[in-house]
């Protein structure tokens, strides 16, 4: 029965370094061209393996990144076009919900990671965004540390250089979560920045060289230190990983239970994707490969955009929420070289006037590459992430429960649709004081837009459709609200 759920191949891609001494041909989606080239390519790998390994990175993330390097300069866009894939066929998906009760004791092989590399900055942070309040008092970690506590399961972070001290010195306040998780963390790699025009490597002497290769770097920093030999030896078998902004995303005992009666080596969580889902990846298979894939935004041609944004063509996306063999991932490691040929994303940016090309890549991107990997369909509560003040001015309303000794969300209506005015809430010092009373009752909200610089008195309640525009400054005293309010 199991066999309908599971992709049926793999397929390992590689390229040979001596491909390299030819035209530089990245291109932003179908755009190509070939700058003038200061050295023959392979020296201009060089540099940058050079300046890796002087900034004491593991010969593995040297190899990964001159892999995609490589792939590069050979003109791959990294690019899936609507012509090579296929939608996803729910009958032949596994539904969390049609599960039967696991034990709680499958837990004990599972280790919980939580991906907190994010500083925030799009919110106006400085520091880690998991150090933000969700409810009075109380972060996500301290609700990932109450999980933790709860279901009595090993907890790992993997941070990043900007994150590392700000969760070092947050569980200090958990002493015994510490040493029952030694090591709590460990630190995502980087990737230099590649010159657009010349291929080169930035040389700024600082942060500005490097970029973050996206969290699909967890399957090369799980490995330092020797840590992911280590949970092996010690008898974990799983691997749950999630965002550490998305509180909804807690163990279940019985997906890993599901993995050991089926035989099944890599679970991606999926949602039914709504109209607020159509830039995030989707789920699709591949028609020539005989896969399942999935696809970012980045990875779609131009011209395709619209088929990628068809929630009903494309009905599946990618949580974030993973579940993974760490038996089959080791294995699969020792099979490349110690990383994993994820497909890759071409990500353009401006740094200090430079146009400069970032490689990353996704960790959900891996179901194609282990065996009998399959899409789970789960309920739309497991996935409450937190990107813009949208989201968190929702999460702290009186829609979300959070039991403070297990950590748990729970929700009491169905979330609504939030657009706060992005001239006066993007940031957090700017939402905070447009709310000093606390979120408003959203209960009964279906939809909420405000336009213009509102503050939120105490005790207001809004039901239905709201709409609050003003002109100027302006307050919205305490009362309940429906409809249009023009202040």
């Amino acid at each position: 029965m199991a066999e309908q759920y599971l992709s049926l191949s793999i397929v390992w891609y590689g390229t040979s370094l001596c491909d390299l001494n030819h035209s530089w041909t990245v291109a932003k989606r179908g755009e190509s061209f070939a700058p003038l080239l200061r050295m023959p390519m392979t020296e201009m790998l060089e540099l940058h393996k050079a300046k890796m390994h002087a900034d004491g990175l593991a010969a593995a993330v040297v190899d990964c990144f001159a892999h995609y390097y490589t792939k590069l300069a050979g003109g791959d866009r990294g690019l899936v076009p609507n012509r090579e894939i296929t939608a996803l066929d729910s009958n032949a998906m596994p539904v969390l919900d049609d599960l039967p009760p696991g034990d709680p004791a499958a837990l004990a092989h599972t280790v919980m990671l939580k991906l907190n590399g994010g500083l925030g900055t799009s919110m106006g942070l400085k520091k880690a965004k998991s150090l933000l309040p969700v409810k009075p008092d109380f972060t996500f970690l301290d609700s990932i540390a109450h999980q933790a506590q709860n279901w009595r399961i090993r907890l790992l972070f993997m941070n990043s250089y900007n994150t590392r001290d700000d969760t070092r010195n947050f569980f200090d306040a958990y002493p015994q979560l510490v040493a029952d998780n030694n090591p709590l963390g460990f630190l995502q790699n980087r990737f230099p920045r590649i010159a657009r025009k010349t291929g080169e490597p930035l040389d700024f002497g600082d942060e500005r060289d490097w970029n973050p290769p996206g969290h699909g770097d967890l399957y090369l920093a799980i490995q330092k230190d020797g840590l992911l030999d280590s949970l092996l030896a010690e008898g974990y078998r799983h691997l749950f990983v999630s965002n550490a902004d998305n509180l909804g995303a807690t163990p279940d005992p019985r997906i890993p239970a599901f993995m050991e009666r089926n035989g099944v080596s890599f679970v991606l969580e999926a949602c039914r994707r709504s109209a607020m889902d159509t830039k995030g990846g989707h789920l699709a298979f591949s028609k020539k490969r005989g896969v399942l894939l999935l696809r970012e935004v980045a990875q779609c041609p131009d011209e395709d955009l619209d088929g990628f944004q068809d929630i009903d063509r494309f009905q599946w996306f990618n949580t974030n929420n993973l579940w993974i063999d760490l038996r089959t991932l080791k294995q699969r490691l020792l099979e490349n070289s110690g990383f994993l040929p994820l497909p890759m994303i071409r990500n353009r940016k401006t740094v200090e006037g430079i146009d400069v090309v970032q490689i990353e890549t996704a960790m959900g991107a891996a179901i194609e590459l282990f065996p009998a990997a399959c899409a789970m369909i789960v309920p739309r509560s497991r996935f409450v992430p937190v990107k813009k003040t949208d989201d968190l001015l929702v999460l702290r309303s009186d829609i979300y429960d959070l039991d403070p000794t297990t950590g748990v969300l729970s929700a009491d209506a169905a979330p609504p649709s939030v657009a706060l005015d992005e001239h006066f809430y993007k940031t957090m010092d700017d939402f905070d004081a447009r709310f000093p009373a606390g979120a408003p009752s959203l209960k009964r909200c279906t939809e909420l837009t405000v336009e213009g610089d509102v503050t939120f008195g105490s005790d207001v309640a809004l039901s239905g459709a709201v709409h609050v525009t003003a002109a100027a400054p302006a307050t919205l005293a305490t009362g309940e609200y429906t409809g249009t309010i023009t202040l």
